[in-house]
């Protein structure tokens, strides 16, 4: 799990708003014209513009478990 001192400096890459977690291994972006997802794999958010992009389309409910 992520600190919350760590949570608290994480923005999006691609418009700069603060990302939020959703459960243990999902940060993301709450900006409406944005809308990418981070994947955390062992504990290291993957905050890739390139990354995000692949999980736009998928709903905020549908990021259970792991990450692929």
């Amino acid at each position: 799990m992520l600190k919350e001192e760590f949570l608290a400096i994480l923005a999006c890459p691609a418009c700069k708003t603060k990302v939020v977690p959703v459960g243990e291994h999902w940060l993301v972006c709450p900006n409406e014209a944005c809308r990418r997802k981070y994947p955390i794999i062992d504990d290291i958010p993957v905050m890739l513009v390139e990354e995000g992009d692949k999980y736009v389309d998928v709903a905020v409910e549908d990021l259970d478990g792991t990450p692929q």
